[in-house]
């Protein structure tokens, strides 16, 4: 990924965004070319990893590659030159795009244990349930049932070796421009405008 200076995230906020999110792209390469599956997945740390599943109908688990790239994505939104105080000084502005990205590179293991398979969908359970008033478990369901399910699927861990991350915030425009911005997301109507704008001025 491209990371003008600028932009930069160091490691460890970049993990708390993948952690918050915790949902991205796997990209994987193989004998057929790419492919790629969208997934919740775990966060996991020392060492770094990524665990989650695809359906066993799913054929990226099939591929012969090694190697795999998990894209999440944070907050992002279109910006108008028309936010810029410089567009009416100047007039040299032109639209962009703001967001957050992350890459995670590393090393793949598909897997297809039973009780490690039980294991992940119990952790991905608990981490999405937090916070609810009657949070669901997996032994809230019939047992028959969750044996069905788990036959049906396949473990990945991306074990992470290189992160990259990215958060183009305008951090490149003076500080009029960049206030601007922020003022026109804010007075938007939509929730991911607002987001960015929070994420700029937090």
């Amino acid at each position: 990924m491209y990371v003008p200076p600028a932009f930069a995230v160091e490691d460890e906020a970049a993990l708390t965004m993948v952690e918050g999110v915790a949902f991205g792209a796997l990209v994987v390469a193989g004998a057929d070319g790419l492919a790629a599956t969208h997934l919740p997945f775990a966060m996991q740390r020392e060492p770094l990893r990524l665990v989650g599943h695809v359906a066993k109908a799913n054929p990226v688990w099939r591929s012969d590659a090694v190697q795999g790239l998990m894209i999440v994505q944070g907050q992002n939104a279109y910006i108008s030159p028309g936010f810029y105080p410089s567009k009416i000084e100047h007039g040299r502005v032109v639209p962009t795009w703001n967001y957050e990205a992350v890459h995670l590179h590393g090393t793949l293991e598909w897997f297809d244990d039973r009780d490690r398979l039980l294991a992940v969908v119990d952790g991905l359970t608990r981490h999405f349930e937090t916070g609810r008033d009657q949070p669901w478990s997996v032994a809230d369901a019939p047992t028959d049932y969750v044996e069905r399910l788990l036959a049906a699927i396949v473990g990945v861990e991306l074990q992470v070796t290189r992160v990259e991350a990215a958060a183009k915030l305008s951090q490149n425009r003076n500080a009029a421009d960049r206030a601007g911005v922020i003022a026109g997301l804010s007075a938007s109507s939509q929730p991911g405008d607002q987001a960015v704008a929070k994420a700029m001025n937090p």
